[in-house]
């Protein structure tokens, strides 16, 4: 891995303990020699870790669309900003200029950037690690769903696991750094069997 893609709120949260978090994991990117890779706001906890990692020396690498950068939102101080025309660019070029994938706790674009590249990855389309960072167990529920549609057969138990996940910045690249990928033939079959 070279470069990973951190999904985070726009907004810091209620408790210290998230940015506190992202300024952990901005750290731990730049320590074991990453590039960042994320939507390239300077708000909330986005702005936190590229903060972090830019005064740690690091690499850190934004894309947003023209509408967000418009609105002031666009981070001024970044290695690279790259403006793209829409959401659905966005997410497309931060994919192709990632090796990995972290989710930090957000809200629903943060949970929606990580489902699809999520989903991406079950449909073959990548192999790359994507893991949740589990602060303050913000994401408990969200894995009891996911072992839930194991459970009810709407998820194959090997699909399941690509979700690496822990609760500390450099446990999850620990995890990311030996993920080996899962191939996965037919992800839903014809009898209703997983």
């Amino acid at each position: 891995m070279k470069y990973i893609c951190v999904f985070c709120g726009s907004s810091s949260g209620a408790d210290p303990v998230y940015r506190e978090a992202a300024e952990a994991m901005g750290q731990a990117i730049v320590l074991r020699g990453y590039g960042l890779v994320y939507g390239g706001g300077k708000v909330g906890l986005m702005g936190k870790v590229a903060d972090t990692v830019m005064a740690a020396g690091g690499e850190a690498i934004g894309v947003i669309p023209a509408f967000l950068e418009i609105k002031e939102i666009a981070h001024p101080q970044l290695t690279q900003l790259h403006v793209v025309e829409s959401m659905h660019d966005r997410k497309a070029l931060m994919a192709k200029l990632s090796d990995g994938f972290i989710a930090m706790p957000g809200g629903y674009g943060t949970l929606e950037e990580f489902c699809e590249v999520l989903t991406w990855s079950q449909l073959g389309l990548h192999q790359k690690p994507m893991g949740l960072l589990n602060v303050a167990g913000y994401y408990d529920a969200l894995l009891t769903l996911f072992d839930r549609a194991v459970t009810d057969r709407f998820l194959q138990p090997e699909l399941r696991a690509i979700v690496l996940e822990a609760n500390q910045p450099n446990a999850l690249l620990d995890r990311m750094e030996t993920y080996q990928p899962i191939t996965v033939e037919k992800w839903i079959r014809d009898d209703n069997k997983i």
